[in-house]
């Protein structure tokens, strides 16, 4: 029974090794995937005969390591997964001649409401997303045109950040002709509304997050350039920018008297002549021109008028400025930096400050980064004080040696462990339980074969007369009789040390043979 279990518990083992080590090793062929997307999929693995594992209820799927890039490429090809939703495909299995322009319609918005579901979950933190659009039709003899208008339900890992909602809402609204990013609504799966469609932009808003990321980017920069100087860790630097937010909208006209330019010229002249005529009214004296024929009348006055009129155009210059909210008015840096470290003659780490030139190079350096304009009030201090701790940067290790040519992954390195682990313990099964038992099997079926006896001498059987003459029979006798002595030997020889080894037990035996009745 002891040899059964043992051989049973041996087979159970090594199947359980080599079925470990033959086992593809599993990876993620997709996650977060839907019940449809996830039916799909499975479908197609069991048509080609490829194993698989569910986790999470369905909504990850693993597969053999060797194959995940092949099924990727496959799927892709067949349009899985879906994403939950319906995108332009919906158009390459339908029939154009018998359909509708109301079913075309519902199709094109089916279409782009997952399209733009697809895109939105291509965002952080988005798990899923459904997109509602309302695209109205203007009615007939409507002068105006109804605005349209988008609902967005998402369910988000943790919280979306502002940035990201507004980058949803210009996504959908790029996406929609006519709509707009403030007639937009989002909420998450918890029914808190993240954006509500209202028509203010929330400029305050918008504003404290252009002015975050002004100050995170200049920070940033400073840190970079000051760190090269006195180390990595050595430095802290904190930027304050002030913003003004008012849009400026300046009209200027501008009149130059010295640049003026002839725009029209008139002219006019009149001249007038009057004659005597003595007093005496006929019709020849009231004719044009007085005629006279015998030259009685003699011109008496005379006059002459000339107007000349001209019109001069000023130059004019006309400048209009707009001033666009976000003009930085002022910038203030504080820079700490630590001292330097040097070793004395006892090895210890000794402190120094860093001098006025050293701090006054690296000022002009903040100076140059931030742009420092004094008229504007621009302020730069930079200050050496002893930091609390003195930095320590660990190295950092890059893979060497046999690991860095061969570009082994956590992966590879554990499943290599874990095989070594195996083998560990297979041998450690054959050299302490199966080589002492198969070895003590064999000692117990082991006979031990008799010595074979000395011939005797002519000394030896002039000594033993009746030894010489015993006949072959009663010799093979003899030597079953020694065999057997010597088995009884042995067995008494080892009934002693165990009797040595346990005395209690021996004595405890002895008394119950002596208290037994003899029969």
């Amino acid at each position: 029974m002891a040899m059964v279990a043992v051989t049973t518990a041996l087979l159970g083992f090594f199947a359980f090794v080599i079925m470990r080590v033959t086992t593809p090793q599993m990876t993620t062929l997709f996650t977060d995937l839907s019940t449809e997307d996830s039916s799909g999929i499975i479908k197609e693995l069991e048509r080609q005969a490829i194993p698989f594992e569910l986790r999470n209820e369905g909504a990850v799927i693993m597969v053999p390591k060797d194959k995940v890039t092949r099924l990727r490429m496959k799927l892709a090809e067949g349009g899985l997964p879906k994403g939950g939703g319906v995108g332009y495909e919906i158009f390459d299995k339908s029939d154009a001649l018998g359909t509708t322009s109301f079913v075309q319609n519902i199709n094109h918005l089916r279409a782009l409401e997952g399209e733009l579901a697809r895109t939105i979950r291509a965002i952080d933190r988005i798990q899923a997303a459904r997109v509602h659009l309302v695209l109205p039709e203007r009615p007939l003899f409507s002068r105006e045109t109804p605005e349209p208008s988008a609902s967005i339900v998402v369910r988000v890992r943790g919280s979306l950040e502002p940035q990201q909602i507004r980058a949803i809402r210009h996504v959908v609204a790029s996406a929609v002709n006519g709509l707009k990013p403030q007639r937009v609504s989002i909420v998450d799966e918890a029914g808190q509304l993240l954006a509500d469609g209202a028509s203010g932009e929330g400029d305050n808003a918008a504003g404290d997050e252009r002015r975050t990321a002004f100050e995170k980017r200049m920070r940033n920069q400073v840190e970079a350039i000051v760190s090269s100087v006195v180390g990595a860790g050595r430095a802290r630097v904190q930027l304050s920018a002030d913003f003004d937010y008012n849009k400026v909208t300046q009209t200027s006209d501008k009149f130059d008297p010295e640049g003026r330019v002839l725009r029209s010229s008139q002219t006019r002249e009149e001249s007038s002549a009057t004659a005597e005529s003595n007093g005496q009214v006929t019709v020849n004296n009231e004719l044009p021109g007085n005629q006279n024929n015998n030259g009685a009348a003699q011109a008496r006055d005379q006059s002459k008028k000339s107007e000349e009129t001209n019109n001069y155009e000023i130059s004019r210059t006309t400048k209009t400025e707009v001033t666009e909210a976000g003009r930085v008015n002022r910038i203030s840096v504080a820079v700490l930096v630590d001292g330097s470290y040097s070793k004395n003659e006892k090895g210890e780490m000794v402190y120094s400050d860093r001098t006025k030139e050293q701090l006054d190079r690296i000022a002009a350096l903040v100076r140059s980064s931030i742009g420092f304009d004094q008229k504007r009030g621009d302020q730069v201090e930079v200050v050496n004080l002893r930091f609390a701790e003195a930095p320590a940067v660990p190295p950092v290790a890059e893979p060497t040696g046999l690991l860095g040519m061969l570009q082994f992954t956590k992966d590879d390195v554990m499943y290599v462990i874990e095989l070594g682990v195996m083998m560990l313990l297979g041998l450690v099964v054959l050299f302490m339980v199966i080589r002492p038992l198969v070895k003590r099997i064999l000692a117990a079926e082991v006979v031990p074969t008799p010595a074979p006896l000395p011939a005797l001498t002519d000394a030896q059987s002039a000594e033993a007369p009746g030894q010489a003459l015993i006949p072959g029979g009663a010799a093979q006798l003899i030597d079953v009789a020694q065999v057997q002595g010597q088995v009884h030997a042995q067995a008494v020889h080892r009934v002693g040390e165990l009797a040595e080894r346990n005395p209690n037990e021996t004595a405890s035996i002895v008394r119950q043979w002596l208290s037994e009745p003899v029969e």
